[in-house]
């Protein structure tokens, strides 16, 4: 059974951080770039920040860079999103994903753009 099971969400006030995890079981995920998204009531989904199978590489969303940072410990088959300075507005479900294709980066930005795997999601809520 492949499964990515996200924790570590959480209320917490504006300037606050939280960091998220993605554990995920049932195969390796080790060669696989993965994701994080966010989804707010009344809102599209939106892309947050990617890695790749080599944890140096990392792309950041403009809304969310020098805020947040994707990384991963491919020994625990594990994702995690350190959180930092959070505002209100990045009030959200936040979902791990993976894609097994290990393409570019970006292209996981993308509006059309669809993972291999989805989390359940783990709602943050930052209040002011």
């Amino acid at each position: 059974q492949v499964q990515l099971v996200e924790s570590g969400g959480g209320l917490v006030q504006a300037g606050g951080s939280l960091r998220l995890s993605c554990a995920a079981s049932g195969r390796s995920f080790a060669n696989d770039n993965m994701g994080w998204f966010r989804q707010a009531p009344g809102k599209e989904r939106e892309f947050v920040a990617a890695i790749t199978w080599r944890t140096e590489s990392t792309y950041h969303a403009d809304s969310v860079k020098g805020r947040f940072t994707i990384s991963r410990d491919n020994a625990k088959n594990t994702l995690y999103l350190q959180m930092n300075s959070l505002k209100p507005e990045d009030t959200a479900v936040y979902y791990c994903a993976a894609d097994r294709r290990r393409g570019v980066l970006a292209t996981m930005s993308a509006r059309e753009y669809e993972p291999d795997y989805w989390g359940q999601g783990t709602q943050v809520t930052v209040s002011s």
